[in-house]
Protein backbone atom coordinates (compact mmCIF):
# COMPACT_ATOMS: atom_id res chain seq x y z
CA UNK A 1 0.00 0.00 0.00
CA UNK A 2 2.59 2.44 0.75
CA UNK A 3 4.30 1.79 -2.66
CA UNK A 4 1.00 2.47 -4.19
CA UNK A 5 0.51 5.38 -2.32
CA UNK A 6 3.98 6.83 -3.29
CA UNK A 7 3.46 6.06 -7.11
CA UNK A 8 0.64 8.08 -6.60
CA UNK A 9 2.23 10.75 -5.43
CA UNK A 10 4.74 10.55 -7.93
CA UNK A 11 1.92 10.84 -10.63
CA UNK A 12 0.14 13.80 -8.79
CA UNK A 13 3.71 15.67 -8.94
CA UNK A 14 4.36 14.79 -12.49
CA UNK A 15 1.42 16.20 -13.86
CA UNK A 16 1.25 19.33 -11.55
CA UNK A 17 4.87 19.57 -12.99
CA UNK A 18 3.07 19.02 -16.62
CA UNK A 19 0.49 21.67 -16.29
CA UNK A 20 2.90 24.38 -14.80
CA UNK A 21 5.09 23.03 -17.33
CA UNK A 22 2.11 24.11 -20.16
CA UNK A 23 1.11 27.65 -18.32
CA UNK A 24 5.10 29.08 -18.49
CA UNK A 25 4.84 27.62 -22.59
CA UNK A 26 1.66 30.09 -22.46
CA UNK A 27 3.28 32.94 -20.96
CA UNK A 28 6.17 32.35 -23.52
CA UNK A 29 4.15 32.32 -26.59
CA UNK A 30 1.75 35.37 -25.32
CA UNK A 31 4.48 37.66 -24.40
CA UNK A 32 5.90 38.77 -27.60
CA UNK A 33 2.48 39.14 -28.83
CA UNK A 34 1.53 41.20 -25.88
CA UNK A 35 4.72 43.35 -26.45
CA UNK A 36 3.73 43.91 -30.03
CA UNK A 37 0.51 45.14 -29.15
CA UNK A 38 1.14 46.99 -26.80
CA UNK A 39 2.56 49.40 -29.06
CA UNK A 40 0.82 48.13 -32.02
CA UNK A 41 1.37 50.50 -35.39
CA UNK A 42 -0.08 50.00 -38.42
CA UNK A 43 1.03 52.97 -40.27
CA UNK A 44 3.90 51.54 -42.25
CA UNK A 45 4.21 53.72 -45.28
CA UNK A 46 4.93 50.52 -47.57
CA UNK A 47 2.57 48.39 -45.96
CA UNK A 48 -0.26 50.51 -48.05
CA UNK A 49 1.02 50.05 -51.55
CA UNK A 50 1.44 46.43 -50.47
CA UNK A 51 -2.27 46.80 -49.62
CA UNK A 52 -2.88 48.57 -53.16
CA UNK A 53 -0.76 45.76 -54.99
CA UNK A 54 -2.90 43.03 -53.48
CA UNK A 55 -6.11 45.15 -54.31
CA UNK A 56 -4.98 45.79 -58.10
CA UNK A 57 -4.46 41.89 -58.28
CA UNK A 58 -7.80 40.59 -57.04
CA UNK A 59 -9.16 43.31 -59.39
CA UNK A 60 -6.73 42.21 -62.97
CA UNK A 61 -6.89 38.71 -61.83
CA UNK A 62 -3.30 39.00 -62.33
CA UNK A 63 -0.08 39.96 -61.19
CA UNK A 64 1.92 43.16 -62.47
CA UNK A 65 4.85 43.07 -64.68
CA UNK A 66 4.97 46.75 -64.75
CA UNK A 67 4.70 49.45 -62.49
CA UNK A 68 1.24 51.19 -62.03
CA UNK A 69 1.55 53.07 -59.12
CA UNK A 70 4.30 55.71 -59.80
CA UNK A 71 4.35 58.81 -62.78
CA UNK A 72 8.25 58.24 -62.66
CA UNK A 73 8.10 54.14 -63.43
CA UNK A 74 4.54 54.06 -65.60
CA UNK A 75 5.33 51.17 -67.47
CA UNK A 76 8.99 50.18 -66.06
CA UNK A 77 9.40 46.42 -65.18
CA UNK A 78 8.45 45.56 -62.16
CA UNK A 79 7.38 42.90 -59.78
CA UNK A 80 5.13 42.56 -57.11
CA UNK A 81 7.32 39.38 -55.16
CA UNK A 82 4.94 39.57 -51.95
CA UNK A 83 1.81 39.29 -54.16
CA UNK A 84 0.23 36.10 -51.64
CA UNK A 85 1.19 38.08 -48.97
CA UNK A 86 -0.67 41.27 -50.59
CA UNK A 87 -3.71 39.05 -50.98
CA UNK A 88 -3.89 38.00 -47.43
CA UNK A 89 -3.24 41.08 -45.78
CA UNK A 90 -5.77 42.67 -47.87
CA UNK A 91 -8.65 39.99 -46.90
CA UNK A 92 -7.92 40.40 -43.45
CA UNK A 93 -7.78 44.23 -43.79
CA UNK A 94 -11.54 44.39 -45.70
CA UNK A 95 -12.97 41.72 -43.20
CA UNK A 96 -12.14 43.78 -40.04
CA UNK A 97 -10.18 46.86 -40.95
CA UNK A 98 -7.43 47.54 -39.13
CA UNK A 99 -7.58 45.58 -36.55
CA UNK A 100 -7.15 42.90 -39.19
CA UNK A 101 -3.53 44.23 -39.77
CA UNK A 102 -2.86 43.68 -36.20
CA UNK A 103 -4.33 39.67 -36.12
CA UNK A 104 -1.60 39.50 -39.38
CA UNK A 105 1.24 40.57 -36.90
CA UNK A 106 -0.16 39.02 -34.11
CA UNK A 107 -0.45 35.75 -35.36
CA UNK A 108 3.06 35.94 -37.26
CA UNK A 109 4.62 36.99 -33.67
CA UNK A 110 2.98 34.36 -31.95
CA UNK A 111 3.69 31.33 -35.32
CA UNK A 112 7.71 32.13 -34.54
CA UNK A 113 7.63 32.03 -30.98
CA UNK A 114 6.34 28.63 -31.26
CA UNK A 115 8.76 27.75 -34.14
CA UNK A 116 11.21 29.40 -32.19
CA UNK A 117 10.96 27.06 -29.24
CA UNK A 118 9.94 23.86 -31.55
CA UNK A 119 13.27 24.66 -32.72
CA UNK A 120 15.34 24.98 -29.63
CA UNK A 121 13.81 22.22 -26.96
CA UNK A 122 14.45 19.76 -30.06
CA UNK A 123 18.16 20.64 -29.76
CA UNK A 124 17.97 21.28 -26.12
CA UNK A 125 16.03 18.88 -23.57
CA UNK A 126 16.09 20.94 -20.31
CA UNK A 127 12.94 22.73 -20.05
CA UNK A 128 13.92 25.73 -18.22
CA UNK A 129 16.84 26.83 -20.95
CA UNK A 130 14.99 25.65 -23.64
CA UNK A 131 12.19 28.66 -22.69
CA UNK A 132 14.48 31.20 -21.34
CA UNK A 133 16.49 31.24 -24.66
CA UNK A 134 13.40 31.55 -26.86
CA UNK A 135 12.51 34.51 -24.91
CA UNK A 136 16.01 35.66 -25.77
CA UNK A 137 15.61 34.93 -29.07
CA UNK A 138 11.94 36.52 -29.75
CA UNK A 139 12.91 39.37 -27.52
CA UNK A 140 16.07 40.12 -29.86
CA UNK A 141 13.85 40.07 -33.21
CA UNK A 142 10.65 42.11 -31.51
CA UNK A 143 12.33 45.61 -33.52
CA UNK A 144 10.67 43.66 -36.81
CA UNK A 145 7.28 43.58 -35.52
CA UNK A 146 5.84 45.64 -37.88
CA UNK A 147 3.31 44.33 -40.64
CA UNK A 148 5.38 43.44 -43.29
CA UNK A 149 6.12 40.03 -45.57
CA UNK A 150 9.29 39.40 -44.09
CA UNK A 151 7.80 37.62 -41.47
CA UNK A 152 6.94 34.56 -43.54
CA UNK A 153 10.78 34.76 -44.30
CA UNK A 154 11.50 34.67 -40.64
CA UNK A 155 9.16 31.82 -39.82
CA UNK A 156 9.88 30.03 -42.43
CA UNK A 157 14.01 29.50 -42.17
CA UNK A 158 13.25 28.94 -38.47
CA UNK A 159 11.35 25.89 -39.98
CA UNK A 160 14.13 24.70 -42.82
CA UNK A 161 16.35 25.11 -39.80
CA UNK A 162 14.83 23.00 -37.31
CA UNK A 163 14.21 20.49 -40.43
CA UNK A 164 18.03 20.73 -41.52
CA UNK A 165 19.17 21.13 -37.45
CA UNK A 166 17.47 17.32 -37.17
CA UNK A 167 18.44 15.96 -40.20
CA UNK A 168 21.75 16.41 -39.55
CA UNK A 169 21.74 15.32 -35.88
CA UNK A 170 19.64 12.20 -36.60
CA UNK A 171 20.59 11.14 -40.09
CA UNK A 172 15.89 10.98 -40.43
CA UNK A 173 15.70 12.71 -44.02
CA UNK A 174 11.78 12.32 -44.00
CA UNK A 175 11.06 15.82 -42.80
CA UNK A 176 13.54 17.00 -45.93
CA UNK A 177 10.23 16.53 -47.88
CA UNK A 178 8.09 19.04 -46.25
CA UNK A 179 11.10 21.97 -47.57
CA UNK A 180 10.42 21.99 -51.48
CA UNK A 181 6.95 22.82 -50.41
CA UNK A 182 7.88 25.52 -48.02
CA UNK A 183 10.08 27.22 -50.61
CA UNK A 184 7.19 27.13 -53.45
CA UNK A 185 5.25 28.73 -50.86
CA UNK A 186 8.00 31.03 -49.60
CA UNK A 187 9.19 32.35 -52.78
CA UNK A 188 5.63 33.72 -53.48
CA UNK A 189 5.01 35.30 -49.59
CA UNK A 190 8.78 37.07 -49.58
CA UNK A 191 11.68 37.54 -51.85
CA UNK A 192 14.23 36.69 -48.81
CA UNK A 193 13.89 32.94 -49.67
CA UNK A 194 17.01 33.44 -51.40
CA UNK A 195 18.03 33.47 -47.21
CA UNK A 196 16.85 30.04 -46.88
CA UNK A 197 18.44 28.36 -50.02
CA UNK A 198 21.94 29.87 -48.92
CA UNK A 199 21.00 27.37 -45.70
CA UNK A 200 20.35 24.49 -47.70
CA UNK A 201 24.14 25.27 -49.58
CA UNK A 202 25.99 25.05 -46.35
CA UNK A 203 24.23 21.98 -45.13
CA UNK A 204 24.40 20.43 -48.81
CA UNK A 205 28.06 21.53 -48.62
CA UNK A 206 29.21 20.41 -45.54
CA UNK A 207 28.03 16.74 -46.44
CA UNK A 208 30.61 16.68 -49.35
CA UNK A 209 32.94 17.87 -46.83
CA UNK A 210 32.15 14.68 -44.74
CA UNK A 211 33.00 12.38 -47.58
CA UNK A 212 36.70 13.21 -47.40
CA UNK A 213 36.93 15.63 -43.43
CA UNK A 214 35.76 13.06 -40.68
CA UNK A 215 35.43 16.11 -38.69
CA UNK A 216 32.72 17.31 -40.66
CA UNK A 217 29.92 16.95 -38.17
CA UNK A 218 26.52 15.62 -40.19
CA UNK A 219 24.83 12.41 -40.28
CA UNK A 220 22.84 13.94 -43.17
CA UNK A 221 24.38 12.22 -46.39
CA UNK A 222 25.29 13.90 -49.49
CA UNK A 223 22.66 12.66 -52.05
CA UNK A 224 19.19 13.59 -50.05
CA UNK A 225 21.29 16.70 -48.75
CA UNK A 226 21.76 17.49 -52.92
CA UNK A 227 18.28 16.23 -54.37
CA UNK A 228 16.82 18.66 -51.17
CA UNK A 229 18.33 21.44 -52.42
CA UNK A 230 17.56 20.74 -56.37
CA UNK A 231 14.05 20.02 -55.67
CA UNK A 232 13.90 24.12 -53.27
CA UNK A 233 15.77 25.08 -55.96
CA UNK A 234 12.99 24.03 -58.36
CA UNK A 235 10.24 24.77 -56.73
CA UNK A 236 11.01 28.53 -56.39
CA UNK A 237 10.75 28.77 -60.10
CA UNK A 238 6.82 27.86 -59.02
CA UNK A 239 5.87 31.90 -59.35
CA UNK A 240 4.57 34.34 -61.58
CA UNK A 241 7.69 36.15 -62.58
CA UNK A 242 9.71 32.34 -63.05
CA UNK A 243 13.20 32.65 -62.67
CA UNK A 244 13.35 36.74 -63.65
CA UNK A 245 12.81 36.35 -59.46
CA UNK A 246 16.02 35.91 -59.21
CA UNK A 247 16.84 39.02 -60.88
CA UNK A 248 14.57 41.31 -58.69
CA UNK A 249 16.50 39.47 -55.32
CA UNK A 250 19.77 40.58 -57.24
CA UNK A 251 18.63 44.60 -58.14
CA UNK A 252 17.45 44.34 -54.27
CA UNK A 253 20.53 43.21 -53.00
CA UNK A 254 22.53 45.24 -55.31
CA UNK A 255 21.40 48.95 -54.12
CA UNK A 256 23.62 50.34 -51.61
CA UNK A 257 23.01 53.56 -51.79
CA UNK A 258 20.13 53.48 -49.85
CA UNK A 259 21.42 51.86 -47.01
CA UNK A 260 21.90 54.61 -44.90
CA UNK A 261 18.65 56.77 -45.99
CA UNK A 262 16.21 53.74 -45.14
CA UNK A 263 16.21 53.12 -41.11
CA UNK A 264 15.69 49.70 -41.80
CA UNK A 265 18.16 49.00 -44.04
CA UNK A 266 21.17 50.59 -41.57
CA UNK A 267 23.36 48.94 -39.13
CA UNK A 268 21.83 48.18 -35.71
CA UNK A 269 21.73 51.20 -33.57
CA UNK A 270 22.39 49.40 -30.23
CA UNK A 271 19.51 51.62 -29.10
CA UNK A 272 17.76 49.26 -27.13
CA UNK A 273 17.46 46.00 -25.47
CA UNK A 274 16.40 43.97 -28.64
CA UNK A 275 20.11 44.82 -30.13
CA UNK A 276 21.75 43.70 -27.18
CA UNK A 277 20.50 40.77 -27.12
CA UNK A 278 21.32 40.06 -30.85
CA UNK A 279 24.96 40.89 -29.69
CA UNK A 280 24.13 38.69 -26.96
CA UNK A 281 23.49 35.68 -29.10
CA UNK A 282 26.25 36.11 -31.77
CA UNK A 283 28.71 36.10 -28.90
CA UNK A 284 27.59 33.02 -27.12
CA UNK A 285 27.01 31.06 -30.16
CA UNK A 286 31.05 32.59 -31.37
CA UNK A 287 32.03 31.22 -28.22
CA UNK A 288 30.28 27.85 -28.04
CA UNK A 289 31.35 27.20 -31.90
CA UNK A 290 35.11 28.06 -30.45
CA UNK A 291 35.18 25.64 -27.81
CA UNK A 292 33.73 22.87 -30.05
CA UNK A 293 36.00 19.83 -30.10
CA UNK A 294 35.96 19.54 -33.75
CA UNK A 295 34.85 22.32 -36.20
CA UNK A 296 31.37 22.56 -37.22
CA UNK A 297 31.43 23.64 -40.87
CA UNK A 298 27.31 24.12 -41.06
CA UNK A 299 27.23 26.12 -38.27
CA UNK A 300 30.30 28.44 -38.74
CA UNK A 301 29.64 29.53 -42.10
CA UNK A 302 25.74 29.97 -41.44
CA UNK A 303 26.47 32.36 -38.50
CA UNK A 304 29.52 34.09 -40.14
CA UNK A 305 27.43 35.20 -43.16
CA UNK A 306 24.18 35.83 -40.57
CA UNK A 307 26.42 38.13 -38.27
CA UNK A 308 27.38 39.99 -41.75
CA UNK A 309 23.87 40.15 -42.90
CA UNK A 310 22.51 41.56 -39.46
CA UNK A 311 25.08 43.58 -38.69
CA UNK A 312 24.84 45.25 -41.75
CA UNK A 313 21.10 45.97 -41.97
CA UNK A 314 18.93 45.59 -39.05
CA UNK A 315 16.52 44.21 -40.83
CA UNK A 316 18.19 40.84 -40.95
CA UNK A 317 18.87 40.56 -37.62
CA UNK A 318 16.68 37.84 -37.01
CA UNK A 319 18.98 35.32 -39.13
CA UNK A 320 21.72 35.80 -36.54
CA UNK A 321 19.21 35.70 -33.67
CA UNK A 322 17.77 32.12 -35.22
CA UNK A 323 20.86 30.87 -36.12
CA UNK A 324 22.84 31.75 -33.12
CA UNK A 325 19.77 29.99 -30.98
CA UNK A 326 20.08 26.57 -32.46
CA UNK A 327 24.15 26.77 -32.07
CA UNK A 328 23.76 27.57 -28.41
CA UNK A 329 20.91 25.33 -28.17
CA UNK A 330 22.96 22.43 -29.72
CA UNK A 331 25.97 23.22 -27.60
CA UNK A 332 24.26 23.23 -24.25
CA UNK A 333 22.85 19.58 -24.89
CA UNK A 334 26.26 18.46 -26.20
CA UNK A 335 27.99 19.11 -23.19
CA UNK A 336 25.49 17.72 -21.24
CA UNK A 337 24.67 14.55 -22.89
CA UNK A 338 27.26 13.37 -24.86
CA UNK A 339 31.19 12.07 -25.22
CA UNK A 340 33.57 14.22 -26.79
CA UNK A 341 33.77 14.21 -30.38
CA UNK A 342 30.37 12.60 -30.99
CA UNK A 343 27.05 14.06 -31.95
CA UNK A 344 24.79 14.24 -29.61
CA UNK A 345 21.27 12.52 -29.46
CA UNK A 346 18.61 14.54 -27.76
CA UNK A 347 15.96 12.37 -25.63
CA UNK A 348 13.28 13.96 -24.54
CA UNK A 349 10.10 12.86 -22.86
CA UNK A 350 6.71 13.54 -24.91
CA UNK A 351 4.30 16.06 -22.87
CA UNK A 352 0.81 14.71 -22.20
CA UNK A 353 -1.57 14.50 -24.08
CA UNK A 354 -3.62 17.60 -21.91
CA UNK A 355 -0.49 19.38 -21.87
CA UNK A 356 -0.80 21.11 -25.48
CA UNK A 357 -4.41 21.78 -24.61
CA UNK A 358 -4.01 23.80 -21.60
CA UNK A 359 -1.74 25.54 -23.25
CA UNK A 360 -3.89 26.64 -26.20
CA UNK A 361 -6.12 27.63 -23.68
CA UNK A 362 -4.08 30.06 -21.78
CA UNK A 363 -2.35 31.06 -24.30
CA UNK A 364 -5.64 32.09 -25.90
CA UNK A 365 -6.77 33.62 -22.22
CA UNK A 366 -4.15 36.03 -21.83
CA UNK A 367 -3.95 37.14 -25.61
CA UNK A 368 -8.14 37.77 -25.10
CA UNK A 369 -7.36 39.52 -21.63
CA UNK A 370 -4.56 41.19 -23.46
CA UNK A 371 -6.10 42.78 -26.26
CA UNK A 372 -8.90 43.98 -24.23
CA UNK A 373 -6.94 45.92 -21.64
CA UNK A 374 -4.54 47.70 -24.33
CA UNK A 375 -7.96 48.42 -26.12
CA UNK A 376 -6.71 47.20 -29.44
CA UNK A 377 -9.61 48.27 -32.14
CA UNK A 378 -10.00 50.44 -35.18
CA UNK A 379 -11.25 53.63 -33.22
CA UNK A 380 -7.95 53.68 -31.61
CA UNK A 381 -5.75 52.61 -34.83
CA UNK A 382 -7.60 54.76 -37.02
CA UNK A 383 -6.13 57.94 -34.34
CA UNK A 384 -2.73 56.48 -34.25
CA UNK A 385 -2.72 56.42 -37.93
CA UNK A 386 -3.62 60.08 -38.38
CA UNK A 387 -1.18 61.15 -36.42
CA UNK A 388 1.25 59.41 -38.11
CA UNK A 389 0.48 59.49 -41.55
CA UNK A 390 -1.25 62.33 -43.57
CA UNK A 391 -4.74 60.98 -43.43
CA UNK A 392 -6.59 64.19 -43.64
CA UNK A 393 -4.49 65.82 -46.02
CA UNK A 394 -4.92 62.84 -48.53
CA UNK A 395 -9.22 62.81 -47.81
CA UNK A 396 -9.04 66.73 -48.49
CA UNK A 397 -7.14 66.38 -51.99
CA UNK A 398 -9.31 63.23 -52.95
CA UNK A 399 -12.57 65.50 -52.13
CA UNK A 400 -11.06 68.41 -53.71
CA UNK A 401 -10.31 66.17 -56.73
CA UNK A 402 -7.20 67.79 -57.78
CA UNK A 403 -5.16 65.83 -60.76
CA UNK A 404 -1.88 65.61 -60.32
CA UNK A 405 0.72 65.31 -61.04
CA UNK A 406 1.97 64.08 -57.31
CA UNK A 407 4.89 65.29 -55.81
CA UNK A 408 5.64 63.68 -52.57
CA UNK A 409 8.70 62.72 -50.41
CA UNK A 410 10.01 59.52 -50.18
CA UNK A 411 8.35 58.39 -46.82
CA UNK A 412 4.92 58.95 -47.22
CA UNK A 413 4.47 57.92 -50.80
CA UNK A 414 3.30 54.16 -49.95
CA UNK A 415 0.40 55.45 -48.10
CA UNK A 416 -0.29 58.18 -50.83
CA UNK A 417 -0.51 54.93 -53.23
CA UNK A 418 -3.55 53.69 -51.38
CA UNK A 419 -5.54 57.35 -50.23
CA UNK A 420 -5.14 59.11 -53.47
CA UNK A 421 -5.53 56.16 -56.35
CA UNK A 422 -3.27 58.06 -58.56
CA UNK A 423 0.33 58.05 -59.33
CA UNK A 424 3.19 59.25 -57.13
CA UNK A 425 6.20 60.49 -57.75
CA UNK A 426 8.17 58.35 -54.91
CA UNK A 427 7.51 55.48 -52.30
CA UNK A 428 9.19 52.91 -50.80
CA UNK A 429 9.76 50.78 -53.23
CA UNK A 430 13.38 51.64 -53.23
CA UNK A 431 15.01 49.21 -56.57
CA UNK A 432 12.19 50.32 -58.58
CA UNK A 433 13.49 54.07 -58.23
CA UNK A 434 16.84 53.75 -58.19
CA UNK A 435 19.75 55.61 -56.14
CA UNK A 436 19.96 58.62 -57.99
CA UNK A 437 16.19 59.41 -58.40
CA UNK A 438 16.04 58.77 -54.27
CA UNK A 439 18.96 61.04 -53.35
CA UNK A 440 17.36 63.72 -55.78
CA UNK A 441 14.11 63.59 -54.19
CA UNK A 442 15.53 63.66 -50.56
CA UNK A 443 17.78 66.71 -51.79
CA UNK A 444 14.54 69.13 -53.20
CA UNK A 445 12.42 68.13 -49.49
CA UNK A 446 15.40 68.93 -47.54
CA UNK A 447 15.53 72.74 -49.44
CA UNK A 448 19.14 72.28 -51.38
CA UNK A 449 19.81 75.08 -53.65
CA UNK A 450 18.91 73.36 -57.09
CA UNK A 451 15.05 72.51 -55.29
CA UNK A 452 13.13 74.92 -57.19
CA UNK A 453 14.81 73.37 -60.37
CA UNK A 454 13.53 69.61 -59.94
CA UNK A 455 11.39 69.09 -62.88
CA UNK A 456 8.83 66.84 -60.96
CA UNK A 457 8.17 69.68 -58.91
CA UNK A 458 8.00 72.38 -60.92
CA UNK A 459 5.69 70.61 -63.42
CA UNK A 460 3.37 69.25 -59.76
CA UNK A 461 -0.20 69.92 -59.88
CA UNK A 462 -0.21 68.68 -56.37
CA UNK A 463 2.21 68.58 -53.49
CA UNK A 464 1.65 66.71 -49.92
CA UNK A 465 4.75 67.01 -47.72
CA UNK A 466 5.33 67.08 -44.14
CA UNK A 467 4.30 70.44 -42.34
CA UNK A 468 8.07 70.39 -40.83
CA UNK A 469 10.07 69.60 -43.95
CA UNK A 470 12.44 72.60 -45.55
CA UNK A 471 10.69 72.49 -48.83
CA UNK A 472 7.31 72.85 -47.49
CA UNK A 473 8.71 76.14 -45.87
CA UNK A 474 10.21 77.27 -49.22
CA UNK A 475 6.74 76.58 -51.04
CA UNK A 476 4.88 79.07 -48.84
CA UNK A 477 7.33 81.66 -49.83
CA UNK A 478 6.99 80.62 -53.67
CA UNK A 479 4.26 82.41 -55.75
CA UNK A 480 3.99 79.51 -57.79
CA UNK A 481 2.13 77.39 -55.03
CA UNK A 482 -1.07 77.96 -52.90
CA UNK A 483 -1.42 76.41 -49.69
CA UNK A 484 -4.41 74.92 -49.32
CA UNK A 485 -4.62 72.93 -46.62
CA UNK A 486 -2.60 72.39 -43.46
CA UNK A 487 -2.75 70.47 -40.63
CA UNK A 488 -0.01 69.47 -37.62
CA UNK A 489 1.10 66.87 -40.05
CA UNK A 490 1.15 67.72 -43.41
CA UNK A 491 0.64 70.72 -45.94
CA UNK A 492 -1.22 70.52 -49.52
CA UNK A 493 -0.19 73.12 -51.66
CA UNK A 494 -1.30 73.90 -55.88
CA UNK A 495 0.20 75.93 -58.51
CA UNK A 496 -1.54 79.10 -58.02
CA UNK A 497 -2.68 79.49 -61.89
CA UNK A 498 -4.47 76.22 -61.17
CA UNK A 499 -6.07 77.63 -58.22
CA UNK A 500 -7.03 80.94 -59.95
CA UNK A 501 -9.07 78.80 -62.69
Amino acid sequence: MEILEDSRVTDRTARAEEIAQAVVRAVLFSAPVLFWAFRSKVSDPDLWWHLRSGEWIVQHHSVPYTDPFSSFAAGKPWAAYSWLFEIAVLQLFQRFGLTGIVFYTSGMVLATTIALNHLIKRLLPDFSIAVLLTFVAALSICRLDTPRSWHFSILFFILELDILMHARRTGRTRELLWLPFLFALWVNLHIQFIDGLLLLAFAAAESVAAIWWSAARSRLKLLPAILTFIACALATLCNPYGASIYRVAHDLAAQSGVMDRITELQAIPFRSLSDYCVLLLALAASAALARSASPRVFETAALGVAVFLSFRSQRDMWITSAIASAIIASSLASVSARPCGSLPEVQQRRPPVFAWPVTVIVTSLLLSIGFHVLHIGNARLRAQLEDELPVRAAAFARDKGYPGPLFNDYLWGGYLIWALRQPVSIDGRAALYGDQRIERSIATWNGTPSWDIDPELTNAGLVIGPVQAPLTQLLRLDRSFKLVYEDHLAAVFVPQVRSAK
